[in-house]
């Protein structure tokens, strides 16, 4: 099993900026993609950006420019630094991992607990 451990949430007021991160541990063998998820109130949970082993980088439209995700490959552990904070990025941030946990095995996804961030207006 991999676990996932965020931390950095918190209220800030617009045009404010906040670093999410997020480490893996357990039993891993390799981790192809790490990523942030949110889930606004009301709303289902969508892709904020995600980094492959390699360095690739994805994010969406809404938060280009503003958000940039970095990893740590040998710490196992994926930074989200947003700046600029609107509020309509108030959401459940949730870090997920697709990884590999023997050879043997196929990727699967985790997922962290999820960490609030409230922007202010």
């Amino acid at each position: 099993q991999v676990q996932l451990v965020e931390s950095g949430g918190g209220l800030v007021q617009a045009g404010g900026s906040l670093k999410l991160s997020c480490a893996a541990s357990g039993t891993i063998f390799s981790i192809i993609t790490m990523g942030w998820y949110r889930q606004p109130p009301g709303k289902q949970r969508e892709l904020v950006a995600d980094i492959t082993s390699g360095g690739n980088v994805n994010y969406a439209d809404s938060v280009k420019g503003r958000f940039a995700i970095s990893r740590d490959n040998a710490k196992n552990t994926v930074y989200l630094q947003m700046n600029s904070l609107k509020p309509e990025d108030t959401a459940v941030y949730y870090c997920n991992a697709k990884a590999i946990t023997s050879r043997y095995y196929a990727p699967r996804d985790y997922w962290g607990q999820g960490t609030q961030v409230t922007v202010s207006s």
